[in-house]
């Protein structure tokens, strides 16, 4: 009986020491759930300036357009070829993954090219043809991967051309003429931001010129063909095809955060 009461005493305050126990331990520490995962998203919208080069070609055909009859006479053709190099400036604003924007861009080029005439054979005349440079004003809508951006454009240019002929077997100058002639213009383009700010692309333009009857006088050097006197008319025809590689700096914000 004894045994049992000591025993009996002994598991009493045994218990009455737990709830003690348990209160001297340190209570667990509050960690902060971690923040949920933050997707950058590259933001096209702003002004941008950049310049541009690449090459380009010019396909010419020329016809000599009869006195009095206006009848057409092929020349023959040819491609005006070399490089060019130039600057844009321009604003996009993007919605969602879509991006519109307005761009003037001006180039100074070499493209050049010549054929000898199918007309005036006998005369022996070396038709030449050199666009001096153009200039294109368009309006855009892209699509974009975050920082990569496919776009086409569309609008109108201006192209300055100079045109002369010589005669083949001495090579001097036997008439010319000059032109500014405007046009239209379609391309597309694929542009990667490559830094905060900073794109680089490839660019391919057409520009459709059609056909324009131009007067030339003559240079000079033949008595048939005195200084500034009116000596033909050519009818002629060209559409220019070139690819660009572009840089661009953009003003505005590069990075959108989505969550």
């Amino acid at each position: 009986m004894k045994k049992i009461l000591i025993g009996t005493i002994g598991m009493v305050a045994l218990g009455l020491s737990a709830p003690a126990s348990a209160a001297d331990l340190a209570a667990r520490p509050y960690t902060k759930a971690p923040p949920p995962m933050v997707a950058a998203i590259y933001d096209w919208s702003g002004f941008y300036i950049g310049i541009n080069g690449g090459g380009g070609s010019s396909h010419k055909c020329w016809d000599f357009v009869t006195p009095v009859t206006g009848v057409l006479v092929g020349e023959g053709c040819h491609n005006a070829v070399g490089g060019t190099v130039g600057g844009q400036v321009g604003y996009r604003w993007q919605s969602a993954n879509w991006v519109f924007g307005l761009e003037g861009q001006g180039n100074w080029a070499d493209f050049s090219g010549d054929n000898t005439s199918l007309t005036f054979v006998g005369t022996g005349l070396r038709d030449r043809s050199k666009i001096n440079a153009f200039g294109l004003f368009t309006g855009q809508i892209g699509y974009a991967w975050n920082n990569v951006l496919f776009y086409v454009k569309g609008g109108g240019a201006v192209v300055n051309d100079r045109y002369r002929s010589y005669d083949v077997i001495t090579g001097l100058e036997f008439d010319r003429s000059n032109e500014t002639r405007w046009g239209g213009t379609v391309g597309a383009g694929l542009e990667f931001g490559f830094a905060p700010n900073w794109t680089v692309g490839v660019e391919y333009d057409h520009i459709f010129l059609g056909n324009r009857t131009i007067g030339f006088t003559g240079s000079g050097n033949f008595g048939i063909a005195p200084l500034g006197v009116a000596t033909r008319s050519e009818r002629i025809s060209q559409d220019v095809d070139m690819g660009l590689v572009r840089l661009n700096y953009r003003w505005g914000g590069p990075v959108i955060a989505r969550y």
